[in-house]
């Protein structure tokens, strides 16, 4: 049985309060269940899942994720338009928590950290009859957002954010 899609993501993080306020300020993640300083379940606001995002607090004395180590590097939440991705960055700004801009030629991706140092990628699919031809250079490049934002349509929804629930 092949698998469809990822459902869900968990996550130890350290200050349950301070994770949720975060995910919901940022990504605009609504809380689905919480129970107070222990654990939260997440939901984005198009999604058909019980919950996205699922938080599980260990304490401030936690240590944190160590790049370079095994384990999750980052996960990945699709946002449905450009617009959405200019607003996150706004908002990623804000929070400090901005680490990175990339070009993928088929997506547009910001990088971020939560208050945990948990990394996470914002990104926005390039409809797939502009993704590069296979001769093409395929190399990540910096994200422009303004030049990007001048060739597609802010409002634009692409792939699986223009109708099917993730």
């Amino acid at each position: 049985m092949p698998v469809r899609r990822l459902n869900h993501a968990v996550l130890y993080i350290r200050d349950l309060a301070r994770s949720v306020a975060f995910y919901t300020d940022v990504l605009g993640l609504t809380i689905e269940i919480e129970i107070p300083g222990r654990a939260a379940f997440l939901r984005a606001s198009e999604t058909l899942n019980h919950h996205d995002l699922g938080l599980f607090a260990l304490g401030n004395g936690a240590p944190g994720p160590q790049r370079g180590r095994v384990g999750l590097y980052h996960l990945a939440w699709e946002v449905g338009t450009l617009g959405e991705l200019a607003a996150t960055e706004q908002k990623l700004t804000e929070h400090g928590a901005l680490v990175g801009a990339s070009d993928h030629l088929v997506s547009k991706s910001l990088y971020a950290k939560d208050p945990d140092g948990n990394e996470f990628e914002v990104m926005w699919r390039v409809p797939r009859e502009d993704w590069p031809k296979v001769d093409e250079s395929t190399q990540t490049r910096p994200l422009d957002l303004q030049t990007t934002l001048k060739q597609w349509d802010a409002d634009l929804k692409t792939g699986a954010a223009a109708g099917s629930a993730t």
